[in-house]
């Protein structure tokens, strides 16, 4: 891998963060994008760059991939896992956070891909592309409806762009964690009652960690993975396959 690019949008921290670690421990030069300042120390951390970007406007992604590429060379891996879930009542949640939402879940891992594939077209090189999908592309919480849109909406885009790039060299694949230790955890974590709960629907018995995700996305880009494209691997502990206990 060495001397090819990798950009991580949402890397700031969590799972963002240790998909940039397991890219670098691969021998990637990695990008990290983030909308906080955090970013840069984040990067440095990981012998690579921080870049604050708001991925979901579309003309600051474009101006990133364009300074990236004039700078530092084609990317030939991208991590689209920035994301929000945004939770609210079902009957009063807002257009407003439903677009956001969307905006950034879905809308922005279209142009990152789309920007990243021609990219990667023009500069004649094979690429990898990785989509932070969800167990709730799949099953669902009342709670986060933009959220579980959003995500079933990555599954099928990757199915999608997998078809379209696949003569390209391009390979488009996508990762589905389920209850990880990160921030978005936090407020589970703070509560026994709600850590129980999230328990008896994993079979594992404990939450993930985001260097296990980043751990398969690694695989994903790497050319352990050269014959898998269009695929959402479910990174949680058995929760999909749990039908009931005894």
């Amino acid at each position: 891998m060495a001397g090819k690019i990798a950009l991580v949008t949402g890397g700031a921290q969590g799972i963002g963060l240790a998909c940039g670690r397991a890219l670098a421990a691969d021998g990637y030069r990695v990008m990290l994008a983030d909308i906080r300042d955090s970013v840069h120390e984040a990067a440095e951390g990981i012998g690579g760059r921080g870049f604050v970007c708001d991925v979901a406007d579309t003309g600051a992604l474009m101006a990133l991939f364009d300074t990236i590429e004039a700078e530092e060379g084609p990317v030939s891996a991208l991590v689209n896992n920035a994301g929000v879930a945004k939770p609210g009542d079902f009957l009063s949640y807002s257009l407003e956070d439903f677009d956001a939402v969307i905006g950034l879940n879905l809308r922005a891992v279209f142009a990152a891909t789309q920007r990243a594939a021609r990219g990667m077209i023009e500069a004649g090189i094979p690429g990898a592309i990785v989509n932070m999908s969800s167990v709730n592309a799949v099953v669902a919480i009342p709670a986060i409806p933009a959220y579980c849109a959003s995500k079933g909406g990555v599954q099928q885009l990757t199915k999608a762009s997998a078809l379209a790039l696949a003569d390209k060299g391009i390979r488009v694949n996508a990762v589905g964690p389920g209850s990880i230790d990160t921030e978005m955890m936090a407020g589970v974590n703070a509560s026994p009652e709600a850590y129980a709960r999230v328990m008896s629907r994993t079979p594992m018995g404990r939450v993930g960690t985001a260097d296990e995700i980043g751990n398969v996305v690694a695989f994903l880009c790497s050319d352990k993975a050269s014959y898998v494209t269009g695929e959402t691997i479910y990174v949680d502990g058995g929760r999909l396959g749990l039908n009931y206990t005894v």
